[in-house]
């Protein structure tokens, strides 16, 4: 896959992947640079090098204390304030100096030899879905803009626990509905790549912190796509794990809400994988959740997959309306899988698109409008609704008992059709978006290749089988297509439970493309490149 930016290779040029660092290394100056004009071009590189790194090698720098944890909180501190302004990816951020002195009580800790986990001392916003303690969680609506929880949700503890310093929260459309991040508390989230268009939802901002090296690693949660869009669209990786894998705590129906999960976004797949390690694992509060040991994620990932399948499912036989290029660009990525010695073949669900979408609408419908529903009861917080929020309320208002029953029935026989293909395919492949990244004013798409959109989510119903399947789905870079050269991603979507497999399968595709670790967006130009 060609480079878009044609950036020179970070491998063995003091970047993460070909080296060690240490504290000698990254921060002495020699002392013949005296005149303070090189000493501060020795901080920037030191600062550079820092907010480059990979997160398992950042976690290794740490713990063998070749880096401070100060160093670097510092050097992402300065990230954010260099580019945050610019592309608005990071909201209710804590003070600095609270930051620095949470910081330095980590490495007090470490002198003494005392971890918290495998985050320990480092900076993380959390998406703002999540409830925080002790920082605003509004979830993008007006309606909560004073919202200060007193808890954590079950996996903002679960990384805290792990040694994650927050820093503040990642923005989101207004209640995580849709794939565009904007909303009137904070704004528009702009696109890593290019300002003017739209960085994917709902865990925008989650996506662009991570591309622009703002953070280290990124949670985030998806129901209809929002840890794939915006991973695809600003060339990251992003997980939607099986149902149950991280489990929903709280919730107020641990019965029927079996659609949204949380997960881990990454700019390599290994660093996804150790977030995933600390983000799984059972609850008894959660009935569904699954109980297997998350250190299996922390595991190297490297796999033979000569002679496997790969099950290429495209548009669905143009099931889906498609923006020219989205196609094109997905299937030459393909040819990684070729590389690392799969077969790649088409194939064909058994279920039609048009019942998938009916589906998708009235579960979707069930689920997001309970939820809303007593906002909506109330004049004062409905008048503070965007139109997508009452959508979804009153179109739950309107369901009978027996469509809710019908859908679930379709959801099953679904699931069913996965099944059957996975007696065939080791993984199947979609593209993560019907349409390359939009105008940033643009609220959604309204038609894509002629076909009209019906709803705020139509032009992404292509993630929308694997969520209703309960599948392991992992949106990896596909590259740049389109008349503006945008980015593009794939799901690999893999069996039931098949977490592991899918990692391992994902990280064979990025080391079999290169184009991935080199391609860089411009605003990194003199901060994150070799």
């Amino acid at each position: 896959m060609p480079n878009r930016n044609s950036p020179k290779s970070m491998q063995g040029q003091g970047h993460p992947g070909g080296m060690t660092l240490s504290r000698r290394t990254i921060l002495a100056a020699p002392a013949v640079m005296a005149a303070s004009g090189a000493l501060a071009a020795t901080r920037q590189e030191s600062s550079t090098s820092l907010v480059n790194m990979d997160a398992v090698d950042l976690a290794a720098g740490l713990r063998r204390r070749d880096i401070s944890s100060r160093e670097v909180m510092a050097a992402h501190l300065a990230q954010i304030d260099r580019l945050n302004p610019r592309f608005n990816a990071i909201v209710s951020r804590v003070s600095p100096d609270r930051l620095m002195q949470t910081a330095a009580a980590c490495d007090e800790d470490a002198a003494k030899g005392r971890f918290r986990g495998v985050l320990h001392g480092f900076p993380h916003a959390v998406k703002d879905t999540a409830p925080t303690r002790g920082i605003a969680s509004t979830q993008g609506t007006p309606i909560l803009r004073n919202n200060i929880p007193d808890a954590d949700s079950l996996v903002v503890s679960r990384m805290r626990d792990a040694g994650a310093i927050f820093i503040g929260k990642t923005n989101v459309p207004e209640f995580a509905l849709g794939s565009h991040t904007y909303n009137s508390v904070f704004g528009i989230t702009r696109n890593a790549w290019n300002p003017a268009v739209s960085a994917g939802g709902s865990s925008g901002g989650t996506a662009v912190a991570l591309a622009l090296r703002m953070m280290p690693l990124g949670d985030g949660s998806d129901f209809g796509g929002s840890l794939r869009n915006p991973a695809g669209w600003n060339n990251i990786f992003g997980f939607r794990p099986s149902f149950g894998r991280v489990p929903s705590v709280p919730s107020s129906d641990v019965f029927g809400q079996t659609f949204a999960t949380s997960g881990p976004m990454a700019r390599r797949v290994r660093d996804l994988a150790l977030m995933l390690s600390v983000q799984a694992g059972g609850d008894p509060r959660a009935p569904f959740s699954l109980t297997g040991d998350p250190a299996q994620f922390a595991a190297p990932l490297d796999r033979n997959w000569k002679g496997r399948r790969i099950g290429w499912l495209g548009d669905l036989q143009g099931g889906f309306a498609t923006e020219a290029g989205v196609l094109e660009t997905c299937t030459q990525a393909l040819s990684a899988f070729r590389a690392i010695g799969m077969e790649v073949e088409e194939a064909k669900l058994s279920m039609s698109a048009a019942e998938m979408w009916r589906t998708a609408v009235t579960l979707r419908h069930w689920s997001v409008g309970s939820d809303l529903h007593d906002y909506y009861t109330d004049p004062a917080k409905r008048a503070l609704l965007q139109p997508e929020a009452i959508w979804e309320v009153e179109g739950y208002l309107k369901l009978t008992g027996r469509q809710v029953a019908e859908a679930s029935q379709a959801r099953s026989r679904l699931y069913q059709a996965f099944r059957e293909l996975f007696e065939r395919y080791d993984f199947l492949v979609l593209p993560s978006a019907q349409v390359f990244p939009f105008d940033v004013e643009t609220r959604w798409p309204r038609e894509i290749a002629g076909q009209a959109m019906d709803s705020y989510h139509r032009w992404m119903e292509v993630t929308l089988p694997p969520t209703m399947a309960g599948l392991p789905t992992l949106a990896v870079p596909a590259g740049f297509g389109g008349a503006r050269k945008l980015p593009i991603g794939l799901q690999i979507i893999g069996p039931n439970h098949a977490d592991l497999p899918v990692l391992q399968i994902g990280h064979a595709y990025e080391l079999a493309s290169p184009w991935i670790r080199s391609s860089l967006p411009d605003a990194l130009a003199g901060s994150a490149r070799g």
